[in-house]
């Protein structure tokens, strides 16, 4: 996948269906399972888990998980605020719906992105950041993506002991990457 090509798909979604979050992701599903196929794109998207990570707590569906790759929606209607993580891939956080804040020393200003607009994080740099009310995202990430599985778990294992919540991500995301490796996708 290509950032490029999903920045291009996010706002072609957003243009297409202003104001409607469920039809924006329908539009980019259907778009990236007619170039990409159902042996790369989990079309089931009844399939949102809870994602506590950085401090940070949100619901997230995964679209496309592989060693190399994950592309997936997140967001949360309440508003939430964390931490990015140091992660070892670059990272595009692709604006949906709402706004996300973002902030990183030594600069004293906030970063402010918008529907259409692309957050990106190169691998190694580390912000804080704010989703606000209403904020949903495509995240695309790019690189060795095992080595921040436990980012992901941490706030689940050890503050919110939400066992249920760990058990499902690591069910649909370990399908997710064995199905891209069955098929030659790493």
């Amino acid at each position: 996948m290509e950032p490029p090509f999903l920045h291009e798909l996010a706002k072609d979604a957003i243009a297409t269906y202003p104001d409607d979050t469920t039809s924006v992701i329908n539009h980019i599903v259907a778009n990236l399972t007619a170039t990409y196929g159902t042996k790369h794109i989990n079309t089931r998207q009844d399939e949102w888990v809870f994602n506590n990570a950085g401090g940070a707590m949100g619901a997230m569906y995964v679209i496309h998980a592989s060693i190399t790759e994950y592309l997936f929606i997140f967001g949360t209607p309440l508003g939430t605020e964390g931490h990015t993580g140091r992660l070892p891939f670059d990272d595009y956080f692709h604006i949906l719906e709402g706004e996300q804040w973002a902030y990183a020393p030594p600069s004293l200003k906030k970063e402010v992105y918008g529907p259409g607009s692309v957050h990106y994080l190169p691998r190694g740099q580390v912000k804080q950041y704010k989703m606000h009310e209403n904020c949903f995202a495509l995240e695309y990430a790019r690189g060795w993506i095992p080595p921040v599985l436990p980012f992901g778990f941490a706030d689940s294992l050890t503050s919110t002991f939400d066992i249920g919540t760990i058990w499902k991500t690591v069910y649909i995301t370990a399908r997710e990457m064995s199905r891209n490796l069955l098929v030659g996708k790493i």
